[in-house]
């Protein structure tokens, strides 16, 4: 007997099953909420977290059991795979940041060590993280017009998930207006503070370090609590994964 879970309220039938509703809302909380800044990205971290928790459940049900094909669950197994890997890569580049902004900044309040090679060494793993950030990018719009045809709401779960991910990776690069600097727009005071203004917190640093500003310990303290959060968000989120991801295998 084949089970609809479509995540339109209006597609289910009044025998709907509660936790199937449950996470029809969640999506559509999802849908309608915006990331523009770090605190909504963790904001929407933490409730992909519920959600996966919640299609963690529903898939303990018999009636979602009898209603996946093997076929589908390897594509379940697949989709939670590469939100892994996404999640694995991010958190990768988020430590690698973290462990060069502490070195920067333990030389700043010391003043003492060269300030200068550490800087440079910091670009330089920045430009690296943005490169690796933009195949990702490359990759998944690549990927997302691939057609999914497991029960929809696992497919709508997994594409939101995707794309909050896109978002993270886009934030952690940078603007892309600020991202690299002319001779003449070095020059521009005007278009540095243009720049700074529409900066998020990864950007702002870069800026002071590019146009070889007195760097502000107070941005390199925000950049590291936003990476700190970001870090633990998306280790909350993969906990949840693995946790989803068992109860698919033991289908």
């Amino acid at each position: 007997m084949a089970v609809s879970f479509h995540v339109r309220s209006n597609s289910y039938p009044s025998r709907q099953h509660p936790q199937a509703a449950h996470v029809d809302e969640q999506l559509t909380r999802l849908r309608s909420s915006e990331t523009s800044s770090s605190s909504s990205i963790c904001q929407r971290l933490s409730d992909l977290q519920d959600l996966h928790d919640s299609l963690e459940k529903m898939i303990r049900l018999s009636v979602t059991n009898q209603a996946l094909s093997q076929d589908q669950i390897e594509k379940l197994l697949g989709g939670s795979i590469k939100i892994l890997d996404l999640c694995n890569l991010a958190k990768d580049g988020l430590s690698q940041m973290k462990e060069s902004l502490k070195e920067i900044q333990s030389i700043v309040r010391r003043k003492r060590g060269n300030l200068s090679a550490e800087v440079k060494k910091y670009l330089a793993s920045r430009k690296f993280l943005k490169k690796s950030f933009q195949k990702v990018l490359k990759s998944l719009k690549t990927s997302q017009n691939k057609n999914n045809d497991a029960l929809a709401v696992f497919g709508e779960a997994e594409a939101v998930t995707v794309a909050l991910f896109e978002t993270i990776f886009s934030f952690m690069s940078g603007s892309k207006a600020c991202g690299k600097w002319s001779v003449v727009s070095k020059m521009m005071s005007q278009s540095i503070v243009t720049c700074e203004a529409e900066a998020n917190e990864f950007t702002r640093v870069d800026l002071e370090l590019q146009s070889e500003k007195s760097l502000k310990v107070e941005n390199v303290q925000i950049l590291e609590s936003c990476i700190q959060d970001l870090e633990e968000g998306i280790e909350s989120l993969s906990k949840s994964l693995i946790k989803y991801r068992v109860s698919v295998l033991n289908i």
